[in-house]
């Protein structure tokens, strides 16, 4: 039966962390429950507000019409409270939780981190290493190093730096030796050649499906790679890895910092991010 009132704040952040992400078992991880207390809680809300707001099915959940109508009340209700409270009673944020493929966490976060946490000692930063772009879907850390070109729905995007790619190799390297093929989706060798008119007579020596991998085998000396200038820039610096004397190509892929939109409506946990977000774009520059 239907009550009046408020149902418990517990039942109702439960309910939004399945409404957000769509499943209970999500909402279960994110939480640290099992996925049959996130089911209770769920049942429990249901039974006080008399209505269903979840449909269950073989293949998962999905919110029913009520369900949908109640979850942006929800949100903005908590997101309200939370604001509210961080504001007038919070203290500056002891921990900050980032999550990226693993090569752009060492490239564009490990160099800048030190600086950031000399600027702020009492902070705790934890990161969290992504294999494959999949991976981002069921990654509950809200903080994330993203890379394409943006535009991911549900969450705001602030540009760390653009990819520009650039033949690079060992050095004692030079063109002429075996150009290392990078699959997937950013531009190739062919469309570097298009680009600056050349023609290009080439054999992959070695082909890859990872920029980390690819630029790990021209430090080894092993071919030329079209590489990424943010995620070489170490090796460029310390002269693992040379530049050639030849064009380099813009992409319209950028590197991106993005969290869930209206995640950092306080204000202590906004200063904080955009901060982070100045250092790791000071280190690109």
């Amino acid at each position: 039966m239907a009550k009046r009132g408020l149902p418990p704040l517990d039942w109702l952040r439960v309910f939004e962390a399945a409404g957000r992400l769509g499943g209970f078992s999500s909402a279960a991880r994110e939480f640290g429950l099992t996925q049959a207390a996130v089911s209770q809680r769920i049942a429990n809300l249901e039974a006080w507000l008399g209505r269903p707001l979840f449909v269950r099915e073989a293949r998962g959940v999905s919110l029913t019409m009520d369900g949908e109508a109640y979850l942006p009340l929800v949100q903005e209700g908590i997101g309200s409270l939370q604001r509210s409270t961080e504001d007038l009673f919070g203290t500056a944020p002891r921990e900050l939780r980032i999550a990226g493929m693993t090569s752009h966490i060492h490239a564009l976060l490990l160099p800048r981190l030190g600086a950031f946490l000399q600027a702020h000692p009492d902070l705790r930063v934890l990161t969290e290493a992504l294999s494959q772009r999949l991976d981002f879907d069921d990654q509950t850390t809200w903080l994330q190093i993203r890379f394409e070109r943006g535009g991911w729905p549900g969450r705001t995007a602030r540009r760390i730096c653009r990819e520009i790619l650039a033949p690079m190799a060992a050095p004692g390297v030079g063109w002429g030796a075996p150009l290392i093929e990078l699959r997937g989706s950013r531009p190739g060798w062919q469309v570097w050649a298009q680009e600056i008119g050349m023609e290009l007579d080439w054999h992959a020596g070695l082909s890859v499906d990872s920029m980390e991998h690819a630029l790990t085998a021209a430090r080894l000396g092993q071919g030329v790679v079209l590489g990424s200038l943010a995620l070489a820039r170490e090796a460029l610096a310390d002269g693992r890895l040379v530049r050639l004397d030849l064009p380099e190509l813009q992409t319209e892929d950028s590197y991106w910092l993005t969290w869930p939109d209206g995640r950092l409506a306080a204000r202590r946990m906004r200063a904080l991010v955009e901060a982070l977000l100045d250092e790791l774009v000071r280190g690109q520059e």
